[in-house]
């Protein structure tokens, strides 16, 4: 288990949505110092939080963050891209590259920059965000990401175990921020998500399913795929 009080985060995409609350919760929870990382530093307005420069899908860029934030024990791989892309088939490849190059090859260069951070630092823990859509491929290239990065988690759990570190993945879908605006559904707060990932972080939960469509969709997985994509049963 990983306190987060004393601890030093880092939060990718920290300056807004969920990662603004992630930055606030992990204050709230006692950690002494909190990396809040945008493309533009500018945009973090936490008065407490460490403004830091990232883009994900730069590793020069991901190097100099490592290089700045050595005292890091809990890394929080938010930032992520969704460009509406929903057919394969029609979507120009280069935006569907975009995507993948942000959440998913984005959290992973993150990753390996601040492991051996974590290590020195005696330990830690990552938590990476994922979507109920990691389960569902209904939204194009965007569920084809996140279904990779709950593979690339499940994967990292298994190795960075053994070197003190912990991994989480949050699991929840539709949150109340500027992505999904425009989407008339029910919609869980940034600050409760936070809440819950963050207990799940304290309690060493491999998984934090944050909303009832998540655990629904989780519990469903074993059945046959109609069940999924009532599209199918037709």
């Amino acid at each position: 288990m990983t306190s987060i009080k004393n601890s030093v985060a880092l939060v990718t995409g920290g300056s807004r949505g969920l990662g603004k609350a992630l930055v606030e919760e992990l204050y709230a929870r006692g950690a002494a110092k909190v990396y809040a990382t945008a493309r533009d530093p500018r945009s973090v307005t936490h008065p407490d939080a460490v403004p830091l420069a990232l883009e994900v899908t730069d590793p020069r860029s991901v190097e100099a963050a490592a290089a700045r934030a050595q005292d890091v024990t809990v890394l929080v791989n938010n930032a992520g891209i969704s460009l509406g892309l929903h057919s394969f088939l029609d979507a120009p490849v280069d935006d569907v590259r975009r995507e993948f190059e942000t959440n998913f090859y984005g959290p992973l260069l993150v990753t390996r920059a601040f492991v051996p951070v974590i290590e020195r630092n005696g330990g830690g823990h990552l938590l990476n965000v994922h979507s109920v859509l990691s389960w569902v491929g209904v939204a194009g290239s965007y569920s084809a990401t996140k279904a990779a990065l709950w593979s690339q988690t499940n994967s990292l759990r298994l190795e960075l175990g053994p070197r003190g570190i912990g991994v989480t993945g949050l699991h929840v879908g539709y949150i109340d921020t500027d992505m999904v605006a425009d989407v008339d559904a029910p919609k869980s707060t940034p600050e409760g998500v936070a809440a819950l990932a963050l207990e799940g972080v304290e309690a060493g939960a491999h998984e934090v399913l944050a909303d009832d469509l998540s655990r629904q969709v989780k519990a469903g997985l074993s059945a046959d795929l109609a069940a999924l994509y009532p599209q199918l049963a037709a």
